[in-house]
C-alpha cells in the first residue's frame, strides 16, 4: 500500500523543573531533515510545555486520514500521545527514560548516571493510544524497561538518536532489522549501558526507505528536467552553507553526501535535508600537514575500516583519514599525480594516475600498487590513457575510468590487457557520439554508463552496446537554472535512481529524479 507519511516531532530540552538537557532540540531537527528526505511531511516543535503539547497533538490527529503512516518522535524528559482512525500505520519514537518513583510515566532523561532511581515499566501512553484492530503499530524506546537513556552532548545527538539516524535511510532495511542494527552500535557506543526496546504489532513490513534497485532501472527511464539543490547553492566561499569549487563526491548509503571541495582545502559531509555542511577532513587551510590538504580532487569511504580515502592532488598523496571525529590523516600513498578514488567489493582501492596514465590497484594500507588500466604510456590507444579522472569498478572488477584526454570512457575487464571504449571516443564535440573532457562516471547493474559530459554542460547516458549517448539532463545549455549545469564534474546514482551531479561554477550538487512509471 501507497501511504501518506506524516510525522510529529518534538524536542524538549528547556525545562523549569527538571535537569535542562543539551541535544533534544538538535535530535528533533536532525529527525526531521532526515524523515522529510524519506517522504514524511514534518510538522516539528521545540520546548513546548504540557498545554502546548496536548494542543499540537489535537492539530496533528485533525490531519490524519485513513490508511496514513503516522510517526510520532519525541526527545526529552517525558511525553504524552492520543489519536484514532482506520487501517493507520503507527510507529511511536521515545528518546525518554523508563524511570520514575510513581510507575506511570518517562520523568527522567539521564545526563549523568543515576543508579539510585528506581526501575519502573511507564505506562504513561497506554490510556491515550486508541488503536481500532485493523491498524497497525510499533513503539520504540530508547532505552530498556528499568534503565535510563543518555542525552548527547550539546551540538551532538543522543545515543539512541545518532544510532537510528545512522540507519533510518538505510534501503531495503525493513524497521525491526533496521532496530537490530541501531541496538547493536548503541550497545558499543554506551558501553552496554543503554540498548532500545521495541513493541511491534505490525503485519506489514514496513521500510523507511523502500527502493528501486538501481539494475531495475528500464531502457526508457527519465529523470526530471529541474534539479534539487542538495549541497551548497549558496555562491562560492568557505563558509559552512558554500563550496568552493566541489569536484569528487561519495554518496552513502542514507543519501549523505561526502564532497571534496577544491580550493576550500577539505572534505565535507552533507546531510539529506541539512542547509549548511560540516568538514570532515582538512579545512586548516592550504598545506601538507597531516591535518591539512591541498587541493583534494575526490573521496571514497573504506567501510570496513571506517576510514574517508581522500586524493589529495596538491599534494601528490592519497591519504586515511577517520571517519569517526579524525583532527588529521595519514598519508597511505606518497607521491602519485592522484584524481579519482574508488572501492571494491573486496575493499581493494583504486587509484586514477594523471601524470602517467594509469588505474591502479592497492591493498589498503600498502603503497606499492598493480596496473589494471592503463600502463603503455600516455596515448589514444586502446591500451593507453590520456589523463585518467573518475573511475568506477563493478562488481566483477572491471574498471571504468573517465579518460579525459582521449574524449572517452573505457571498460578494462579485470585481467586485461586494453580496454574497450563505452562511451565516446569520436573526438571532441557535442553531437551524441561524442563527448568533450568526461569527469565522473557510473554504471548501473544493466551496464548502462553514465558520464559527466563537463566541456557540454550535460550529463549522458550511454546503454549497453550503443554508440551514442541520451542526453538525461542538461539540456538546456550552460547556466545556473534549475534545468541547466555549468561545468558538471562527478556523479551518481542512489539506490531509487535518483541522479547526484557535482554543479562545479554553480557551486552546488544537484539532484534530479527519476521519474515513476
Amino acid at each position: 500500500m501507497n501511504r501518506r507519511r506524516l510525522a510529529l516531532i518534538f524536542g524538549n530540552e528547556d525545562y523549569s523543573d527538571a535537569a535542562k538537557l543539551k541535544s533534544c532540540v538538535k535530535d528533533a531537527d536532525d529527525m526531521a531533515a532526515t524523515l522529510t528526505s524519506l517522504g514524511f511531511q514534518c510538522t516539528k516543535y521545540h520546548n513546548l510545555n504540557k498545554r502546548s503539547t496536548d494542543i499540537a497533538i489535537r492539530d496533528f490527529c485533525a490531519t490524519i486520514e485513513d490508511d496514513d503512516c503516522i510517526l510520532i518522535y519525541f526527545s526529552g524528559h517525558g511525553m504524552e500521545a492520543y489519536r484514532s482512525g482506520n487501517n493507520l500505520l503507527n510507529i511511536i519514537i521515545l528518546d525518554a527514560c523508563r524511570f520514575d518513583e510513581n510507575n506511570d510515566t518517562w520523568k527522567i532523561k539521564a545526563i549523568n548516571k543515576q543508579p539510585h532511581l528506581k526501575a519502573a515499566f511507564g505506562n504513561a501512553l497506554t490510556p491515550h493510544i486508541n488503536i481500532p484492530k485493523d491498524s497497525q503499530f510499533a513503539l520504540i524506546f530508547s532505552s530498556d524497561p528499568g534503565t535510563v537513556s543518555y542525552s548527547g552532548e550539546e551540538g551532538g545527538n543522543s545515543f539512541f538518536t545518532s544510532a537510528l539516524l545512522n540507519h533510518l535511510a538505510t534501503p531495503q532495511l525493513e524497521v525491526d532489522n533496521m532496530m537490530k542494527q541501531v541496538r547493536k552500535e548503541m550497545l558499543q557506543n554506551s558501553q552496554g549501558q543503554q540498548r532500545p526496546w521495541i513493541h511491534s504489532c505490525l503485519t506489514e513490513d514496513f521500510y523507511f526507505n523502500q527502493v528501486v534497485p538501481v539494475s531495475d532501472i528500464s531502457f526508457n527511464a527519465r529523470w526530471a528536467q529541474c534539479g534539487v539543490t542538495v549541497a551548497g547553492g549558496n555562491g562560492p566561499g568557505n563558509e559552512p552553507n558554500k563550496f568552493n569549487q566541489p569536484w569528487g563526491f561519495y554518496l552513502d548509503n542514507d543519501q549523505t553526501l561526502y564532497i571534496a571541495d577544491l580550493r576550500g582545502f577539505r572534505i565535507m559531509e552533507w546531510k539529506p535535508g541539512a542547509t549548511s555542511g560540516r568538514v570532515v577532513a582538512g579545512g586548516n587551510g592550504e598545506g601538507n600537514r597531516d591535518d591539512q590538504l591541498n587541493l583534494p580532487v575526490d573521496v571514497t569511504i573504506d567501510k570496513d575500516n571506517d576510514n574517508f580515502i581522500i586524493s589529495d592532488y596538491g599534494n601528490q598523496r592519497v591519504m586515511r583519514w577517520p571517519r569517526q571525529n579524525g583532527t588529521n590523516g595519514e598519508v597511505i600513498i606518497p607521491n602519485i599525480n592522484c584524481w579519482g578514488v574508488a572501492m571494491d567489493d573486496q575493499g581493494f582501492l583504486y587509484v586514477s594516475d594523471v601524470g602517467n596514465g594509469v588505474v591502479k590497484r592497492f591493498q589498503v594500507g600498502e603503497a606499492n600498487g598493480t596496473i589494471v588500466a592503463g600502463g603503455m604510456g600516455v596515448g589514444d590507444r586502446l591500451n593507453q590513457l590520456n589523463t585518467p579522472a573518475h573511475i568506477f569498478i563493478d562488481h566483477d572488477q572491471s574498471v571504468y575510468v573517465s579518460d579525459s584526454g582521449n574524449d572517452r570512457v573505457m571498460k578494462w575487464v579485470k585481467g586485461a590487457t586494453e580496454g574497450v571504449v563505452v562511451a565516446g571516443g569520436r573526438g571532441r564535440g557535442s553531437n551524441l557520439r561524442q563527448l568533450s573532457n568526461p569527469r565522473g562516471v557510473f554504471v548501473d547493474s544493466s551496464g548502462t554508463v553514465y558520464v559527466s559530459d563537463h566541456w557540454n554542460h550535460r550529463v549522458v547516458a550511454w546503454p549497453k552496446g550503443m554508440t551514442k549517448g541520451i542526453i538525461i539532463v542538461g539540456q538546456s545549455g550552460q547556466g545556473g537554472a534549475t534545468n541547466q549545469l555549468s561545468f558538471p564534474f562527478d556523479l551518481s546514482l542512489d539506490q531509487s535512481g535518483n541522479l547526484y551531479v557535482v554543479d562545479e561554477w554553480n557551486s552546488r550538487v544537484q539532484r534530479f529524479d527519476i521519474e515513476k512509471s
